[in-house]
């Protein structure tokens, strides 16, 4: 069934928009598709510049397209690889959910609560202005973190479970970053996807 937008309550305050829907992906689909990701990706841990130095992302990435665009980010061009098959499966139903036909999608795999996604906007010019990201869950249940860009003291938690989707749209990416904290109590990996548009 069709999970409206407006359906659910946005969960930023202003500048931006956030909706989090669970069980999209039910569990036996989470256990499939978190297995399948491990196998049918090319997945790198490259190096990135944080303050002119290199180093090694905690996690691992792909970046996939079906326009063959790279991606570039922190000092680091991510060459495209073709959607497998059960990334496009997914891509469909995150295309329907969302009402928006994605080209892209950045994965991350956090191999345990030691892994982790510092404070960012994804605000690339490639992106637009006001891009509509996807961030699809499969996996250990993690906390996510919204913070104004502005003033930082102005937070938002969250908890992204296996199987949900949470869709950032409107000027979330100018007003807020995110993040992914480390967390020693998670033992167990989360393979994140953030689909985005990217035209040719």
């Amino acid at each position: 069934m069709q999970q409206n937008l407006f359906h659910h309550a946005n969960l930023l305050p202003f500048d931006g928009e956030a909706y989090l829907y669970e069980n999209v992906f039910d569990a036996q689909e989470c256990k499939f598709y978190l297995a399948q990701l491990m196998e049918e990706i090319d997945w790198k841990q490259e190096p990135i510049k944080i303050f002119g130095k290199a180093v090694m992302q905690p996690r691992l990435t792909a970046w996939c397209s079906n326009n063959n665009r790279s991606y570039s980010y922190s000092g680091i061009t991510m060459q495209a690889q073709p959607f497998s098959k059960s990334l496009m499966l997914i891509k469909q139903k995150v295309d329907s959910l969302s009402e928006v036909p994605f080209s892209n999608a950045l994965l991350n795999w956090y191999r345990d609560g030691n892994d982790s996604m510092g404070w960012h906007r994804d605000n690339e010019k490639e992106l637009g202005e006001n891009p509509i990201i996807a961030s699809v869950s499969f996996g250990a249940s993690r906390k996510f973190e919204f913070r104004n860009y502005t003033n930082k003291k102005l937070k938002q938690t969250l908890i992204l479970p296996s199987g949900s989707v949470l869709i950032m749209k409107g000027k979330t990416q100018q007003y807020w970053e995110h993040q992914l904290p480390k967390s020693t109590q998670i033992l167990l990996p989360r393979i994140n996807i953030t689909f985005r548009i990217m035209d040719v």
